[in-house]
């Protein structure tokens, strides 16, 4: 079924003099006036709701509204349920960072990517440390093809205040 937003017009609501009638299984029963509209709707128990306003003569629907309210907000709930939010694990280095922990890190990132996380890695800068950059993105380049089997490089390095970070997520095939 179509989706009614909850500015459509509902019964007495709908202004126009006729409109052209769609029944409780998508059947087309023509266009009639609105007061023999509205005495379909009440003979039937069901609502008469304006999907097409723009139409001419504008569309309306037989329905029952408060039962189709009630499914589409229990529909968007589960919606909201199913989601997952995206969860972003930070590594943080420094320029001086040994060769050792770099390793240890990345190791980590690759734990952190298995599980489906996305890894921000910034490389933080002190003092003078910002005027070389060029070591900052030449760790992170190293880190990037360290994972490229198990991840994709989503924002390259660049600069961010007194810092130089990436964002890798998860999603290159494991071989």
């Amino acid at each position: 079924m179509k989706d009614i937003s909850k500015a459509n017009r509902i019964n007495e609501a709908i202004r126009a003099r006729e409109v052209r009638l769609i029944g409780e299984q998508g059947e087309r029963l023509g266009v009639l006036p609105i007061a023999e509209a509205l005495e379909i709707a009440q003979g039937r128990n069901l609502d008469l709701v304006e999907v097409a306003p723009q139409g001419d003569p504008p569309v309306c629907r037989l329905l029952d509204w408060g039962k189709y309210s009630y499914e589409r907000s229990k529909k968007a709930r589960e919606a909201r349920k199913a989601q997952t939010p995206v969860v972003i694990k930070e590594m943080r280095l420094r320029p001086k960072t040994g060769e050792h922990d770099i390793n240890f890190k990345v190791n980590r990132m690759r734990g952190f990517l298995e599980e489906g996380f996305k890894v921000k890695v910034r490389v933080l800068f002190r003092g003078r440390e910002i005027t070389h950059p060029e070591i900052a993105h030449q760790m992170l380049s190293n880190i990037a093809t360290g994972l490229k089997d198990i991840a994709v490089v989503e924002y390259y390095p660049r600069m961010e205040g007194r810092s130089m970070f990436m964002v890798l997520s998860p999603g290159a095939k494991k071989k």
